[in-house]
């Protein structure tokens, strides 16, 4: 079954320093039309940074939408035109000061695909230098190190709410077990 929804018609209803918001009349599978609202977002990067030790860098920040602060690990948004992996190496550096030896790859993870294109691209680093912080003008930043074992502990009892940090940690741990079978 073709399940594709066609665009008829898109209309820019906000326009914003980082969101931009379209209304767009789409025809269903069926021949029904519908209204489908999306949030169009630049897309971004995030990385769990593994020390020798075992812990991971992560960041606390207060988030304005939730009222609170939140445990994420480094993360921020795409440039106009930037690779990927430039973006998570500028990200790991200005959050944690940190430079990376061995880079991998995690894939990509859709934070909501109900009403956003945002795509977020996931990295694992590690042989790690440290270096200072340097976040971007009005970031504010508590930078913390926490062990992985802890960070899943974390993850499994609801206590890291953030999507993109729960997917790479719980990916990470997968790809480090199939490393070491």
């Amino acid at each position: 079954m073709d399940m594709t929804e066609k665009t008829l018609d898109s209309c820019r209803v906000f326009d914003g320093k980082l969101l931009h918001l379209d209304v767009d009349t789409v025809a269903l599978p069926d021949g029904r039309t519908s209204i489908r609202e999306v949030t169009r977002h630049p897309g971004g990067v995030c990385v769990l940074p593994l020390h020798a030790d075992g812990t991971v860098s992560v960041v606390r920040q207060f988030r304005y939408p939730y009222a609170e602060v939140v445990t994420e690990l480094p993360a921020g948004k795409l440039e106009p035109g930037e690779d990927p992996f430039d973006a998570v190496r500028r990200e790991l550096s200005e959050e944690t000061g940190c430079t990376a030896g061995e880079w991998h790859e995690m894939g990509l993870f859709y934070p909501t695909p109900g009403y956003t294109d945002e795509r977020l691209h996931l990295y694992f680093a590690r042989d790690l230098t440290l270096g200072a912080t340097h976040p971007d003008e009005g970031e504010f930043l508590e930078q913390n190190r926490v062990s992985l074992d802890e960070l899943l502990d974390q993850v499994m009892s609801g206590e890291l709410k953030d999507g993109k940090t729960i997917a790479l940690i719980l990916k990470v741990k997968r790809f480090l077990d199939l490393e070491q079978a």
